[in-house]
């Protein structure tokens, strides 16, 4: 479902790669010929990822971790350069959902667990991504905001704020690089078919995708699509955007 894209000798790395949509673009940045350094704390189920990619002719090398942490981000970039000599694209996928109740309710030790993922996270490895790729003098960037970018849902107070925080990141940093021949978007995905998806309560999915005007959850292939276009030529012009790709949700 792919469209052709051609990233033979480049370099693609992906947080939240052992699962879910992080897995799903993963596979195809190295099906369009990208190396791909992939990042997860699972690191059992990342190796699974790493080993299925180099059994179909990819290039593949894992570091596991948590995306919070600095160090973890500064050895991906580092072992991206080290094993393949550059970085050229990332996607920052990495995110959690956290506990689904009224913010009265929250706690700040849940907060910031969503928190440090979902946005330290983005934050944390666009960071040395973008240190990188301004000695390169090229790149390009997607991080994974949310339709809760863009909107706001009850129960979910932590989560919608972690995400227009994405949105706001992007921006910046963004214009922070436009002149160096980089581009930095975001992504918004709206009810996809993936892991996350399974902590939401079935009677409330139900009522989620009812507000989703194509009527179905998406797939991950259709955000993998996405991520590649605006990590290729194809979307040299565009740069700070927050795209959605919710079937329709955020336009009603």
């Amino acid at each position: 479902m792919y469209p052709k894209y051609d990233f033979a000798g480049q370099v693609a790395l992906i947080t939240g790669a052992a699962s879910g949509m992080g897995r799903v673009t993963a596979k195809a940045f190295a099906l369009a010929g990208a190396a791909v350094i992939l990042v997860d704390r699972d690191e059992l189920a990342l190796q699974k990822v790493a080993a299925e990619i180099v059994d179909a002719g990819g290039k593949a090398v894992t570091v596991a971790g948590d995306v919070a942490d600095e160090g973890v981000a500064k050895t991906a970039v580092t072992r991206a350069v080290s094993t393949f000599g550059r970085l050229d694209m990332a996607y920052n996928n990495a995110g959690v959902l956290g506990p689904m109740c009224p913010m009265m309710e929250e706690t700040g030790e849940g907060y910031d667990a969503v928190n440090a993922v979902n946005l330290r996270g983005v934050w944390t490895f666009m960071k040395h991504e973008l240190i990188q790729m301004k000695k390169q003098g090229s790149g390009a960037i997607v991080n994974c905001s949310s339709l809760g970018g863009l909107v706001g849902l009850p129960g979910r107070a932590a989560y919608h704020a972690t995400k227009h925080g994405v949105i706001g990141l992007t921006k910046s940093a963004a214009l922070d690089v436009a002149a160096d021949g980089i581009r930095v978007n975001a992504i918004c995905p709206g009810c996809i078919d993936t892991p996350m998806g399974d902590g939401i309560e079935p009677e409330a999915m139900k009522n989620f995708l009812k507000e989703q005007p194509i009527g179905r959850a998406g797939r991950p292939e259709e955000i993998a699509s996405a991520v590649l276009w605006l990590c290729s030529a194809a979307a040299s012009f565009v740069l700070g955007v927050a795209l959605p790709v919710d079937g329709g949700f955020t336009a009603h």
